[in-house]
């Protein structure tokens, strides 16, 4: 099968590679740049495991196909941190002890940088509501949820009010 052509931007860096037309984001990103943080969990979009930032919004990279990720950027659990600092919602997750097998984190990191780019101090409601397509068997999401409401400011100003 021909390879195609795709060249994009992951984590700032820029990217041009040959693949399969029938390659998914996700295959992409682990097989030809080996950024192993994004998981395949269902292979069916359901779980969220997979969930990674393109050009600002939360995908599932398991049904996104690599091709259609051309000239766009592609944020990876990899990309959030800043020149070796852990990005504010990965300290919350390790403050908040929201961090258990570690197999959804790095999905529920993206989708939570997703909704607090949109909604830069979101509710608990909203919170819940912008992690739903996000599963997680081991912390029963209150934990999730305070840290990302920590840091987003949120749990303080709930708090207050």
């Amino acid at each position: 099968m021909a390879r195609r052509p795709v060249s994009m931007w992951v984590n700032e860096q820029s990217h041009t590679l040959e693949v399969p037309p029938h390659w998914t984001l996700l295959q992409l990103l682990t097989e030809e740049l080996g950024l192993t943080g994004t998981k395949n969990g269902c292979g069916q979009g359901v779980c969220g495991a997979c969930t990674v930032l393109v050009d600002g919004q939360a995908v599932r990279a398991c049904l996104f196909l690599a091709a259609r990720g051309s000239g766009r950027r592609i944020t990876t659990v990899e990309g959030l941190r800043t020149n070796g600092t852990l990005h504010r919602l990965q300290q919350a997750f390790i403050e908040e002890g929201a961090v258990q097998c570690g197999f959804c984190t790095p999905g529920m990191l993206l989708a939570a940088a997703a909704l607090c780019a949109e909604t830069p101090h979101p509710s608990e409601d909203e919170v819940r509501e912008g992690l739903v397509g996000n599963l997680c068997r081991c912390t029963g999401y209150a934990r999730i949820v305070r840290a990302v409401l920590a840091a987003s400011g949120s749990a303080a100003s709930e708090a207050a009010g």
